[in-house]
């Protein structure tokens, strides 16, 4: 008898597990068009660089909405981890609004493009915002060829191809100057590993479910100017779009 009710209780629970991951997967359950998510945010940013934010969605309503029926974000972003640029703050937005993936320089690598991942593909935001910022202290390192210690010299590793970039382009420009070019083409370059490496988001954007959009954040102003999508996204996609139905091998534990 003690087994039957074991077995029993472990059903109820697969049963409740899978309920509740049919809640949160809204892949194809989209409440908001990818250019209606995009004026939300825009929105959000302006009020608050308006200074009159509305602090939607942050009570105990809202907690128990999101607790009780699962997030469904109408955005996902990519930024930078700097204190200074809180992407839901800046945003004015609220709990269970913005699906939020933060690293330093704003990089798309393994952990990453996982994590964007679940928010364009499981939770079916209509939008990716990858969010460089003023003043980038990663993105200054690589430029200044700073002395790196640790984890953080293959963390920057990413951002190396976008620095090349900026000095090819601007052969002239040094200093501040650099660093400005440097940070915009590191947000291109963000967006050109993520449909490098994510067929999920190559195909979300070949459907028209998904926008995926470069941005750069002012740290004083507060403000966000929009880049809009990587110049040459229709290229990238399908260039990389070859090996979607190429197997994948398996080297040192990682697929190449």
């Amino acid at each position: 008898m003690g087994t039957k009710k074991s077995v029993l209780a472990l059903v109820l629970v697969v049963i409740f597990m899978i309920g509740a991951s049919q809640l949160q997967a809204s892949s194809d359950v989209q409440t908001v068009s990818p250019d209606e998510a995009v004026g939300m945010l825009k929105e959000g940013n302006g009020r608050y660089v308006g200074g009159a934010p509305k602090h939607p969605n942050q009570d105990q309503e809202r907690r128990s909405l999101t607790s009780s029926k699962g997030q469904q974000p109408f955005a996902t972003v990519l930024g930078c981890s700097d204190s200074r640029v809180p992407p839901e703050i800046l945003f004015d937005s609220g709990v269970g609004d913005v699906f939020v993936v933060r690293v330093a320089g704003n990089v798309a690598d393994t952990d990453e493009t996982g994590s964007i991942e679940y928010g364009v593909d499981h939770l079916g935001t209509p939008v990716l915002v990858v969010l460089g910022h003023s003043h980038c202290g990663a993105v200054t390192a690589v430029v200044q060829k700073a002395e790196l210690h640790g984890s953080i010299r293959p963390l920057v590793a990413n951002i190396k191809p976008a620095v090349a970039r900026a000095k090819a382009m601007n052969p002239k420009l040094s200093g501040d100057g650099l660093v400005e070019e440097a940070v915009k083409a590191n947000v291109w370059q963000a967006i050109s590993d993520l449909f490098r490496s994510s067929q999920a988001v190559r195909d979300r954007v070949k459907a028209g479910k998904l926008k995926v959009i470069g941005a750069l954040y002012d740290i004083e102003s507060g403000k966000v100017a929009w880049m809009g999508p990587h110049p040459e996204q229709d290229t990238l996609i399908a260039k990389h779009a070859k090996k979607d139905h190429k197997p994948e091998k398996e080297h040192g534990g990682k697929k190449q």
